[in-house]
């Protein structure tokens, strides 16, 4: 039996971190039936019964040394965990923890981790000490290469991968159908899927996004449905933005799975997203997307699949918003045969980062012997 513990912001009801653990739980669970998987977790209970593996506590010091100490890996991702602008705590803690493996002689692995931006000199400085100690790192995009050479890490391998998300298996439509129709929001409407967050108290992007989706509805006989990928966050950001609409949008009140988001977003016409799992959904479905960036790592994605954001939080103009959207409304079928191609890639290249887990863990193995 092979042991690896998974730290990163899981048991937080953010569906993006627990899709890209429903992913790594999955790969390696299907690459080697015979690991035991323990997650670090703000929410221990949840995690045990939505990824049915152990899971401990992130303040709970005690057992996660005893677990480290046990462990053929550490594996440290996915997401942007290394960076400071949305909490400055947070890139420490996982600090910490990487160092609590180095000091058991645990190896580490940084698995598809998205880099910075790390603000600070003292805390490039950290960065740049922990990471050279550190056995394998996997990046999830060439902004997160250039980080960590301007940081000057280099000791470890450090590869090019892709999202942990891309590895998931694509799910039936059928789930995400019969949700929508419980909400009333299916039928023989196209569905245009928007997911929003708040960021800043900001108002003007919500205006915009409203605006356009009111146009949307118009012009393209469409259902309007906000998806949220942060629970209750985003319910409540969803409704604020659709009290700006008269379209009559629907605003899913409920948390959903990893598997239920997918196949909701399988169900739609195009996805209009700031949240970056919301778009890595919609290329795992083959389903046409368009980026509103707030973070470096949104613009970073739509890179990796050729595309760009239609603008930023700040910025986003409605004229550019509903151009982009007349363009892939009329460009569906070319999209979705691009895409095919392009996920084949990504999702060898997510698989990638199991197999480097993999061969880390055989060789602790082969050295305990």
């Amino acid at each position: 039996m092979s042991n690896v513990v998974i730290s990163g912001y899981y048991g937080s009801r953010n569906a993006g971190d627990e899709a890209m653990l429903a992913a790594m739980v999955e790969v390696l669970t299907d690459m080697n039936p015979n690991i035991n998987i323990t997650v670090i977790s703000a929410d221990p209970e949840d995690t045990k019964v939505r990824h049915k593996v152990h899971a401990i506590g992130w303040l709970d010091i005690g057992h996660i040394i005893g677990a480290l100490f046990k462990a053929d890996l550490l594996i440290s991702g996915g997401g942007s965990l290394l960076q400071n602008v949305t909490s400055r705590r947070s890139l420490y803690y996982y600090l910490f923890i990487i160092t609590l493996a180095e000091l058991m002689r645990t190896p580490v692995m940084l698995y598809a981790q998205g880099i910075g931006p790390i603000q600070g000199s003292f805390a490039r400085w950290v960065m740049r000490i922990v990471g050279n100690g550190i056995k394998q790192i996997t990046v999830r995009d060439k902004g997160s290469l250039g980080e960590l050479a301007q940081m000057k890490i280099r000791r470890p391998v450090i590869e090019c991968t892709s999202d942990p998300v891309h590895a998931i298996h694509p799910v039936d439509k059928n789930m995400g159908r019969a949700i929508l129709t419980k909400n009333n929001a299916y039928g023989a409407k196209p569905l245009v899927g928007i997911s929003v967050r708040e960021w800043q108290d900001w108002t003007h992007y919500k205006a915009v996004i409203a605006r356009a989706a009111d146009q949307i509805a118009q012009e393209f006989d469409a259902r309007i449905i906000f998806l949220p990928m942060q629970f209750p966050e985003d319910v409540q950001t969803a409704e604020m933005v659709a009290s700006m609409t008269s379209c009559n949008a629907v605003v899913l009140q409920e948390e959903y799975s990893t598997k239920e988001l997918l196949s909701i977003v399988g169900n739609m016409d195009l996805l209009i997203g700031v949240r970056l799992h919301a778009l890595i959904f919609a290329a795992v479905m083959g389903v046409p997307m368009i980026g509103v960036s707030y973070d470096p790592k949104i613009d970073r994605f739509l890179e990796s699949v050729g595309e760009s954001p239609v603008g930023d939080l700040e910025n986003v103009k409605y004229d550019e918003l509903i151009s982009k959207v007349r363009s892939k409304w009329k460009d569906k079928e070319s999209f979705t045969k691009k895409n095919e191609q392009l996920f084949s890639d990504l999702r060898h290249l997510a698989l990638r980062n199991a197999e480097l887990a993999i061969e880390l863990m055989d060789n602790k193995k082969k050295k305990k012997q």
